[in-house]
C-alpha cells in the first residue's frame, strides 16, 4: 500500500511541491482538489506532476463501495480502502444539518458486548487521511463542496476506539478544522470513547474543543465489566475524574452515552443511581435504545421503558435526552454492515 496524500496539511504539501521543483501555487491546487474529494488522477495539475504523485501515493484511498438508504433518510456507506479492507459510515439528516459518523479503525479490539464493530477484532488503525477521506468522499457524493458543505457535523462513533488510534485521530481533527480545507469547526465534532482514561486526560491538553462523549452504559463497575472489558482497567470514578479534568481545561461540558439494555441497566433503580452519580456535574446524558446486534444476546428496552428512564433523570435534575433511532432498517449501528458483508463473503479478521 502506498502513502496517503490526504495525510498531509497544506504546509506539508507545499514542501512536497517545492522539493519537486514545482511552482508554489501547485500546492494549493493539489490541496483544494483533495479537499473537494477528488482522486489524484483527477487533479487539474500537469501530467508529469500527477504521475509523480501517483508513483508514491494512493490515487483514491477511500472509495464508496455501496450506499444503503433508510426510510428516514439516513444513508449507510460501505467504504473500501486501498488495501481492500472495508469500513463503514453513516450520514444522518437533522434540522441543524447533516452529521456524518466516521470510523477510526478497521474493526475494534475493545470487546464491548453490544457493539458489532468488535466482532472480528481490530485489523489496523486508519491514518488521519483515511479518516478525513471518508468525509471528503461523502461530501462530494452528496453534492457538497468547500463553500456549501453537505456534511456539517462529524461524530467519531463508527468502527474503532478513537483514543486507541490517538495520534492519527488528533492529526485528523487538525486537518478537518484547518483553514482552506473542508474546515468543520471542532465544536461541531463529537468524539466518543469507551473510557481510555490516560488518553482522555492527554486529549484535554490538546486544545481541540470537541464534544467529548463517553460510553458509560452502567452505574457500577461490576455491571460495566459485564458488558465492557475496558472497565477492568479503568473504574467509573477514574472516568469521572478525567471528564472533570476535560471540563477544567476546555470549559466544555461532556456527554455520557447510556444504552438501555433490557434486564441489565434500564430499570428505575438504575436511573436513580445514575442520577446520583452525575448530579452537579457539567454533563448531559444521551440515552439510546440499544440497536440490537444479532450475534449478541443483548436486547433493547421498550420505548415506554426508555421514556420512563428519561423522565426519572429529568425529575432528578439531570440534563438528558432520548436519542431518536435512525437507520435501524439498514443496520445503522456501527459495525453491522461490515460484519454482514464479511459473513456473506466468508471473510474474517484476526484481532491485533
Amino acid at each position: 500500500m502506498k502513502r496517503i496524500l490526504q495525510d498531509l496539511s497544506l504546509g506539508e504539501i507545499s514542501a512536497l511541491v517545492a522539493a519537486r521543483g514545482e511552482k508554489a501555487f501547485r500546492a494549493r491546487q493539489i490541496y483544494e482538489g483533495l479537499m473537494q474529494g477528488k482522486a489524484i488522477s483527477a487533479l487539474p495539475i500537469p501530467a508529469p506532476l500527477r504521475a509523480s504523485l501517483l508513483e508514491n501515493y494512493e490515487d483514491e484511498p477511500v472509495k464508496i463501495r455501496d450506499v444503503f438508504v433508510s426510510g428516514d433518510g439516513t444513508k449507510k456507506f460501505l467504504f473500501e480502502l486501498a488495501d481492500g479492507n472495508l469500513i463503514e459510515g453513516v450520514l444522518m439528516q437533522y434540522k441543524y444539518g447533516n452529521t456524518q459518523c466516521v470510523s477510526t479503525q478497521v474493526g475494534c479490539r475493545m470487546g464491548c458486548r453490544f457493539c458489532a464493530s468488535t466482532l472480528h477484532g481490530r485489523l489496523r488503525d486508519l491514518t488521519a487521511g483515511e479518516i478525513l477521506s471518508q468525509i471528503l468522499a461523502v461530501n462530494r457524493a452528496s453534492g457538497g463542496n468547500l463553500k456549501e458543505r453537505a456534511v456539517t457535523n462529524v461524530v467519531l462513533m463508527g468502527s474503532g476506539e478513537p483514543f486507541d488510534n490517538y495520534e492519527n485521530v488528533v492529526k485528523f481533527l487538525k486537518l478537518l478544522t484547518a483553514e482552506g480545507g473542508i474546515r468543520i469547526s471542532a465544536r461541531n465534532v463529537s468524539l466518543s470513547t469507551c473510557g481510555l482514561v490516560p488518553e482522555m486526560r492527554r486529549f484535554s491538553e490538546e486544545g481541540i474543543p470537541v464534544n467529548l462523549t463517553v460510553s458509560l452504559h452502567a452505574v457500577t463497575d461490576e455491571e460495566r465489566r459485564r458488558i465492557m472489558p475496558i472497565a477492568n482497567r479503568y473504574p467509573i470514578a477514574a472516568i469521572l475524574e478525567a471528564c472533570a479534568y476535560y471540563f477544567e481545561k476546555t470549559g466544555r461540558r461532556y456527554i455520557f452515552e447510556y444504552s438501555l439494555i433490557e434486564g441489565e441497566n434500564a430499570d428505575e433503580a438504575h436511573a436513580r443511581v445514575l442520577a446520583a452519580l452525575l448530579r452537579g456535574r457539567p454533563c448531559h446524558v444521551n440515552l439510546i435504545r440499544l440497536n440490537a446486534v444479532k450475534e449478541r444476546d443483548l436486547r433493547a428496552t421498550g420505548e415506554n421503558e426508555a421514556k420512563r428512564f428519561l423522565k426519572i433523570l429529568e425529575e432528578e435534575g439531570i440534563s438528558a435526552t432520548l436519542r431518536r433511532s435512525m437507520g435501524s432498517d439498514i443496520g445503522g449501528a456501527c459495525g453491522q454492515l461490515r460484519a454482514s458483508y464479511l459473513k456473506a463473503n466468508g471473510g474474517t479478521d484476526d484481532e491485533n
